[in-house]
């Protein structure tokens, strides 16, 4: 296209779509791979867009669109790790029996004895050799080692 009377292509299309176009083309892999970092550049990008569109200069949309992305991923990663953290771990098995409370059915020494745990009947050793515990009592499941729970 000729400048006399008609605008250049580059014209046409404002710098604010090229914005859109690129959101658009990150947000493609976001989407195949569920890699979140891809919507964050997105999201950068149309923050770019934004401020094309709001009148500002080729550096500030790059800088707009730095800024945002690398604060998103920064803040989306940090509250990823936090939550990953905080995500109650959910015991099962006998791992879900350590720390249960049992009452003893037959004396409980250091070389054996007989528990109620969790509605069964096990055998039972106490951690330490030199303590006893008589029927009756409360204790607390400390480890399972094969089919003998280890009490305190």
């Amino acid at each position: 296209m000729s400048r006399g009377g008609h605008r250049a292509y580059h014209d046409l299309v404002d710098t604010w779509v090229w914005w859109l176009v690129a959101a658009v083309g990150l947000g493609i892999p976001l989407v195949v791979t569920a890699m979140p970092e891809f919507g964050m550049l997105a999201a950068g990008a149309v923050a770019a867009a934004v401020t094309n569109a709001l009148g500002a200069g080729t550096v500030a949309q790059f800088i707009v669109f730095a800024a945002v992305s690398v604060a998103l991923i920064a803040v989306v990663r940090t509250v990823a790790v936090r939550q990953r953290a905080q995500r109650p771990v959910l015991a099962s098995g006998v791992e879900a029996l350590k720390g249960r409370q049992a009452v003893v059915l037959e004396r409980v020494d250091g070389s054996g004895g007989r528990i109620k745990l969790a509605g069964e009947t096990w055998s039972a050793r106490a951690l330490d050799a030199g303590r006893v515990f008589e029927a009756g009592e409360q204790v607390d499941v400390v480890e399972i080692e094969g089919a003998t729970a280890v009490v305190m």
